[in-house]
């Protein structure tokens, strides 16, 4: 009986763990590569969805440093200098952060420190290069937050917004 009591315990504890490994993350960990000019770029970052949440100016406020993503910062990585909306970015690997604001203008922030949890221990001082953009309203919501690399920049667009970040 003792036998018995032990092999249902184990066999309940077995499948609790092999439920748990097959639940998806809420954000998984997506990379998008890509070509500008002659750099290789790859931007690794954690993808979170919508879920019928307001997003931008909510959950993502307006005015303050966030990790353009989930979880860990997200990092922009290339091998060969760019020119990032006409300033220069150095070749290495950056933490990448983003200001959102009201009127869907956005800062762009490469921060040196390349390895960070969120933006929690965010410093500007860090910061190797800041950059205004301008974002596009979207008609269709985009679900999941999504990162695209072309040979004319990159791009972030989740919910009805696209940020698009020019470089050569």
């Amino acid at each position: 009986m003792k036998q018995l009591k032990t092999a249902i315990l184990l066999f309940v504890a077995l499948l609790a763990t092999n439920i748990q490994a097959q639940e998806k993350p809420k954000s998984p960990a997506e990379t998008a590569t890509g070509k500008i000019g002659n750099a290789t770029v790859t931007i690794n970052y954690g993808a979170p969805s919508v879920r019928d949440r307001e997003i931008w100016g909510k959950l993502v406020p307006y005015g303050e440093v966030w990790r353009a993503g989930a979880n860990e910062a997200t990092t922009f990585e290339t091998n060969q200098d760019l020119t990032i909306e006409g300033q220069k970015l150095p070749a290495g690997k950056y933490s990448f952060f983003i200001i959102p604001e009201k009127d869907n203008s956005a800062t762009v922030i490469f921060n040196k420190t390349s390895k960070q949890w969120g933006a929690y221990d965010y410093k500007q001082s860090d910061d190797q290069l800041r950059v205004k953009v301008k974002g596009v309203s979207e008609k269709e919501k985009t679900e999941k937050l999504t990162y695209k690399v072309n040979a004319k920049g990159f791009s972030l667009t989740w919910d009805k917004l696209t940020i698009p970040v020019s470089a050569k």
